[in-house]
């Protein structure tokens, strides 16, 4: 079984460095869409990064599987890696795989409340 805690702790470590290089390191050298594109990668995988260390918490209580996990992973991943990409010069049609990273993101949650459902109180 993987270690989820430490998956998220490693996705916290990696959104806040990626912020604070969009703060201050590529600021000067991209447009306004391109930094509007890293801010939103950015607070994504923070978001999902801090749900993600939840689920690990809920993985060991057996609340839930790591299907959850998984789904939230690869989902972030596609979402914010499409998104700083672009930001970095990947072409612009590469952000038609952004939303396939939101469905798998959205399948986490909703296999996260599924799971929750089947468990008794």
């Amino acid at each position: 079984m993987l270690n989820w805690i430490g998956i998220a702790a490693i996705n916290l470590a990696i959104a806040v460095g990626l912020g604070a290089f969009g703060a201050h390191g590529i600021k000067s050298m991209v447009n306004e869409q391109q930094l509007a594109w890293w801010h939103t990668a950015t607070l994504y995988l923070f978001i999902h990064a801090l749900g993600l260390l939840i689920v690990g918490l809920l993985i060991r209580l057996n609340y839930t599987t790591q299907m959850t996990a998984w789904l939230l992973q690869i989902g972030v991943i596609i979402f914010a890696g499409s998104l700083f990409a672009m930001t970095l010069g990947a072409p612009r049609w590469f952000g038609a795989i952004t939303p396939i990273g939101g469905v798998f993101m959205i399948a986490g949650w909703v296999w996260l409340a599924v799971t929750a459902f089947r468990v008794s109180p």
